[in-house]
């Protein structure tokens, strides 16, 4: 039976406990951790090697159970179905400090699950999935040199909080997800309301001194009952093969990699690898090629990695040509499709995003069921990459783990720009179709974005840029004698040959999302500054290339956008536009073809693209809502005849009583000598009661007779005024009819 291993430290004033030897004791490794009332429980298992595979097989899956919150999931199957966005994030976010931590070489299928069996609403689960994850690694016999832990930071009122709270990750103006080692940063995730970059880094400083004391518990558990790794030696080209493959490829990887377009470079990269499986297959036979094909052609990746950081950083040179700041050419279009709310062209080098938004109404809003709650979602940012964009051909299924985190980012990016819903009540989706790729296009997706947002009329705080940056060096940073070089607008081959991968974005004010992904040790200060330095006036320089082509958004929405009008009403007044079943605001919209949405404070939006139906609609909802006036004329008709006067509709469903005595100046016998149902009439409001009664009178908007008789008519107008409202058995003022019958003498 396992031992069973208890430690815990606390953190934001709460115990951090993770315990082994208790749950799935049949995996190689397993944590469970609390925080709080929050508990995940997180294993790794690594199999056998899969042969054939030239790739690392590790899958990391975050899954949240509803039962961990007390809800039964929704839908006919009543189980959990497929991972939602916010899982897969999460996955991916486990998956990138995991993954560079594995051997060179391993090839078993290695997967890590966490499951949250529990969750108080207050603390997020997240981080501690990604610190179990790596405590179950650090206790198993797989192979892996961690440990790591995952520290969130939140920034409220000036002062740094780790493991925030969801109301202070809310509150917060810094949210960043901080994965720490011993002696680096090993990644970062999150977003800022335009933080600079000193505030940024000190941020990572924060995280990196909070997770020193959890890297103590971790190593103190590992002492306890960790297992001896298992034995891996990596298979590597026989030493006489590997300099072969040197002498025979180095010059002219060289060669390929400095042509500047990335099909031909490409193709250049295979005549080489071609080169030299032709000489071994003729120098070993093709039975004795076959054998250690795949490490020739790793050892071929490993010369093109060597060759081309050498250039790098002995020629001060890049690939492309370029020095290490500055950016590929830039072109910005605006308007390109003439259908689409908003849309834009973004090129940057050989990558180009296409990005269009809509406007939506409240109604368009998605719903996200969470374990915290359910909530709505008013912007949302899609981001699609088609396999022509790098000219291949794969099947076309839905987004994958890449989109649905690229698209995060860059909607991340942007959404602490958007004007707030009170005074710009839209939703907003924007999507990036990536048509072609050679560097960043999450990066080209935030430019595109904002672009597309301004082209669309949408009033954002302010226009935000990014850039994707990147770093090789050849020794630890800490050496004075290590050369280093930062790269501006970093290509996919020095995406994939280097040190870092950090993507920058921002307005001119500061940062509000960044993403690194960093692969080597001793990160210090100096160069994270020197290169959210150096990122600053990248997102600079692309801003004002953005802005040559759109300096601020459009003063009007696409005529194709629908128009959204707001009005407020009284809450109780609510009920009148929905009508009884929902019939009155059905008959609206069916009249009108306008889109309703009704909030609880009485807020109203009426949307559309046709502002008569606009029109058309607000009009009827200010008759049903709007409250007679004393003293107001109204042009009404003839509702209802009655012995003593008549019922006049001076508002949809609001009537009053026009008694007989208030029709003219002179005496009226009958009340049909003077109108009948149907006929319109203009009437006067003289009182309201409390009761909601109203009395109308018409001979007031009629001219008074000359002479005496018009003496006596304006006499008997004051004498009524003074007496008040004539009493008749069983009779009384006209009322609301929405709040039930009028009241009146019954025949």
């Amino acid at each position: 039976m396992s031992h069973f291993v208890r430690e815990s430290v606390v953190v934001n004033g709460k115990p951090l406990i993770f315990e082994t030897g208790r749950l799935a004791k049949q995996a190689d490794g397993a944590i469970l951790v609390t925080y709080g009332e929050s508990v995940v429980l997180v294993t790794a298992v690594s199999g056998d090697e899969r042969p054939g595979i030239d790739f690392f097989p590790l899958t990391c899956d975050y899954v949240e159970k509803t039962f961990a919150a007390g809800k039964i999931p929704g839908g006919f199957f009543k189980r959990e179905g497929r991972q939602r966005d916010e899982e897969i994030l999460t996955s991916r976010l486990m998956d990138r400090p995991f993954r560079p931590l594995f051997p060179e070489g391993y090839r078993n299928d290695t997967q890590v699950i966490a499951t949250v069996l529990s969750s108080d609403k207050e603390n997020p689960t997240d981080v501690l999935a990604m610190t179990a994850g790596a405590a179950a690694l650090h206790i198993s016999d797989i192979p892996w040199s961690g440990p790591v832990v995952a520290v969130r930071v939140s920034r409220n009122n000036g002062e740094f909080i780790a493991f925030p709270t969801f109301e202070q990750q809310a509150a917060g103006d810094i949210d960043l997800v901080v994965s720490c080692s011993k002696d680096a940063i090993v990644m970062v995730e999150g977003g800022a309301a335009e933080a600079t970059e000193n505030d940024v880094i000190d941020a990572l400083m924060f995280a990196h001194s909070t997770a020193q004391p959890i890297l103590g518990l971790l190593e103190r558990i590992r002492a306890a009952v960790g297992k001896p790794k298992r034995a891996f030696e990596r298979k590597v080209l026989a030493a006489d093969l590997a300099k072969q493959v040197k002498d025979t490829c180095d010059k002219d990887i060289l060669t390929a990699s400095l042509i500047k377009e990335k099909k031909a470079r490409y193709d250049a990269y295979k005549a080489s690898k071609t080169k030299i499986v032709e000489a071994l297959t003729a120098q070993l036979g093709a039975e004795g090629f076959t054998k250690i094909e795949k490490l020739v052609k790793a050892e071929f990746e490993e010369r093109k990695y060597q060759v081309v950081r050498e250039y790098v950083l002995g020629e001060r040179k890049r690939i492309d040509g370029r020095d290490m700041k500055t950016i590929r050419p830039i072109v910005c279009e605006v308007g390109i499709f003439p259908r689409t709310h908003g849309s834009a062209l973004f090129q940057r080098g050989e990558t180009q995003a296409a990005v269009a938004a809509t406007l939506g109404t409240s109604s368009d809003e998605q719903k996200i069921d969470a374990l915290t709650g359910e909530r709505w979602k008013r912007f949302m940012l899609h981001y699609n990459f088609p396999p022509y964009s790098t000219g291949e051909t794969k099947p076309l299924r839905g987004p994958g783990r890449r989109e649905i985190g690229h698209g995060a980012l860059a909607e991340r990016a942007l959404v602490r720009m958007l004007p707030d819903s009170e005074k710009f009540p839209y939703v907003i989706r924007v999507v990036s179709e990536i048509l072609e790729s050679n560097g960043s296009s999450s990066m080209a997706s935030v430019c595109g974005g904002t672009l597309s947002l301004m082209d669309a009329g949408v009033p954002i705080k302010a226009p935000v840029a990014g850039i994707a940056m990147g770093l090789i060096s050849d020794g630890p940073l800490t050496d004075a004698k290590t050369r280093v070089a930062i790269l501006s607008d970093i290509l996919g081959d020095e995406d994939h040959l280097g040190d870092m991968d950090f993507k920058v974005c921002g307005t001119k004010k500061g940062v509000t999302a960044i993403q690194m992904d960093i692969k080597i040790e001793g990160l210090s200060r100096d160069v994270l500054q020197q290169a959210l330095d150096q990122a600053r006036e990248a997102r600079l320089f692309i801003l004002d290339r953005m802005l040559a082509t759109l300096a601020q958004a459009r003063p009007d929405l696409s005529k194709w956008a629908p128009r959204i009008t707001q009005i407020k009403v009284k809450p109780d007044q609510i009920r009148l536009i929905i009508g009884p079943g929902g019939k009155t605001i059905k008959g609206i919209i069916d009249q009108t073809g306008v889109a309703i949405d009704v909030e609880d404070d009485g807020t109203v939006n009426i949307a559309s693209s046709d502002n008569e139906a606009v029109k058309k609609a607000l009009d009827i909802i200010k008759g049903l809502t709007t409250e007679p006036e004393v003293g107001a004329v109204y042009k009404g008709t003839v509702s209802r005849i009655v012995d003593f006067g008549a019922f006049i509709e001076i508002l949809p469903g609001t009537d009053g009583l026009l008694h007989v005595s208030e029709m003219a100046h002179e005496r009226i016998e009958r009340v049909t000598d003077v109108m009948k149902e149907g006929d319109a009439v203009e009437v006067k409001v003289i009182s309201v009661d409390r009761e909601g009664k109203i009395r109308l009178t018409r001979r007031e908007l009629l001219p008074f007779p000359e002479g005496p008789e018009g003496d006596r008519a304006r006499e008997r107008i004051q004498q009524a005024r003074e007496a008040g409202p004539p009493q008749r058995s069983g009779g009384g003022g006209g009322r609301d009819r929405r709040d039930g019958p009028p009241r009146g003498p019954r025949r």
